[in-house]
């Protein structure tokens, strides 16, 4: 449910989602992709510890 809200807000799942679709791939292969998405985020804010940071840049030595 929350990879469909997500796609109700404007930002950048949205403009992810929309990009993909219009690529040609499958709406849900997409809303999967999203969902992995959101997965990934919650387990790196509950590893650190640390809120989201939609601004980090990260460093790539």
């Amino acid at each position: 449910m929350a990879a469909m809200s997500a796609l109700q807000v404007p930002g950048e799942l949205q403009e992810y989602y929309q990009r993909k679709v219009t690529q040609g791939k499958n709406k849900m292969l997409v809303i999967n992709a999203l969902r992995n998405k959101f997965i990934h985020r919650v387990y790196a804010v509950v590893k650190r510890g640390k809120k989201c940071d939609k601004t980090h840049a990260l460093a790539l030595a």
